[in-house]
């Protein structure tokens, strides 16, 4: 007897909602099990680098992408708080090599779940079970078992393979007893959405404002006011407190008046970690629930959806007996060797900049980005080499 689905994928974030889709354009029966009432809304990932977009393009979703969002030239940009100093690389195009006038995408990562839950809604083999957490999980040779809990009460839903994108605290990377070795960082962030005229100040798109003690990355989220301004606090701090403290922090970071209306906020740990395997036999695991990473540069997201542009076609042609399940190692295996020596670094270096920079080693940590700033060749070089955080397709793209 056959499983009741192809693929079960647990989380309804933007991974495990694109990774449903691409299965679903492969013709494959998908189901995804979210233990919320619908596509969370805090404020999480909201940039989107150009070496990303191809495979937004892939499952057919970038058009729609693109109407929603704020499309950037814009490069890095460092502001020293204490000193003034900016550091901007500037707009450099990369559209000779991307056919793109633009290099960077805004848009919420809850946006872009919305979008990938419309277009999963146009195939008939997926089905999304909200309000139902997983209690349990066995595995045989040919299936996987999932015992869940939801409005109808307890349930077993059978799969022959099971994608884990359940974020960082993973039941389903728990289940099949996967460490989740790394640090925890001893801050926590406060990501904010509040609207103010950054653009007033000469703020561009994404800037980070580097400072020990009041860093913060600061990015603009629409054309109507409404911007993104991540910073750290003391993790002893008590968190139901956060509102409190936060005026005097923002006082702090915003340029000029302080009068500014805050639309949201989330306050959230952050950790360096990876899981000690991205495969445990039939169950896979990508995004936050496979490695996990502070912000800090938008990696977190983006590696999750790097991971994803390999797994659906691999994981489809291995469904439709085209590959060797061999695939799914290779690709367990450079995709957490891509983290481990690659984003994490990556993160936690422009984490250590913004936030933690030693006054006294400021100008070390500054030389660099300052070396690139004003040569467009060096800007554009930069840009490229970020590509390096993707990993090859490991069978040819389904029809």
């Amino acid at each position: 007897m056959k499983p009741s689905t192809d693929v079960l994928v647990v989380g309804a974030g933007p991974v495990g909602l694109l990774t449903a889709l691409g299965l679903a354009r492969a013709g494959l029966r998908v189901e995804i099990v979210e233990r919320g009432s619908g596509i969370g809304d805090s404020p999480r990932a909201m940039t989107y680098l150009w070496f990303v977009l191809d495979g937004l393009a892939e499952l057919g979703v970038l058009d729609d992408v693109e109407r929603e969002s704020l499309l950037s030239l814009d490069g890095l940009t460092l502001r020293v708080l204490r000193t003034g100093e900016v550091v901007e690389w500037g707009k450099v195009s990369l559209e000779e090599i991307t056919g793109r006038p633009y290099n960077n995408v805004h848009l919420g990562q809850d946006r872009l779940g919305t979008i990938a839950l419309r277009h999963l809604e146009r195939h008939d083999g997926v089905t999304v079970h909200w309000d139902t957490r997983v209690t349990g999980l066995t595995q045989t040779d040919d299936r996987v078992r999932v015992a869940t809990e939801g409005p109808d009460g307890s349930t077993e839903l059978t799969a022959g393979w099971v994608v884990g994108a359940d974020g960082a605290g993973s039941t389903v990377r728990e289940a099949v007893g996967l460490g989740f070795d790394g640090m925890t960082w001893p801050e926590r962030f406060v990501a904010t959405n509040l609207r103010y005229p950054f653009d007033d100040h000469g703020f561009n798109d994404a800037n980070m404002v580097v400072d020990p003690m009041y860093g913060a990355v600061v990015a603009k989220i629409d054309d109507r006011g409404l911007w993104r301004v991540t910073y750290a606090e003391d993790l002893d701090l008590p968190v139901e407190s956060v509102l409190d403290r936060m005026p005097a922090v923002l006082r702090s970071v915003l340029p000029g008046s302080e009068d500014y209306e805050l639309v949201h906020h989330s306050p959230y740990r952050m950790h360096q970690r990876a899981a000690d395997t991205f495969r445990a036999g039939r169950v896979l695991l990508a995004g936050d629930a496979a490695h996990a990473t502070n912000p800090t540069g938008g990696l977190g997201l983006i590696s999750g959806l790097l991971d994803l542009y390999v797994l659906w076609p691999a994981l489809a042609a291995v469904v439709r007996g085209e590959a060797s399940d061999s695939v799914l190692d290779r690709w367990a295996a450079d995709r957490r060797r891509t983290f481990l020596e690659i984003a994490s670094p990556m993160a936690s270096n422009f984490k250590q900049l913004v936030y933690h920079t030693d006054p006294a080693r400021l100008e070390e940590a500054l030389a660099g980005p300052r070396s690139v700033a004003g040569d467009p060749e060096k800007v554009k070089a930069a840009a490229l080499g970020m590509a390096q955080l993707r990993s090859p397709q490991l069978v040819p793209e389904p029809a």
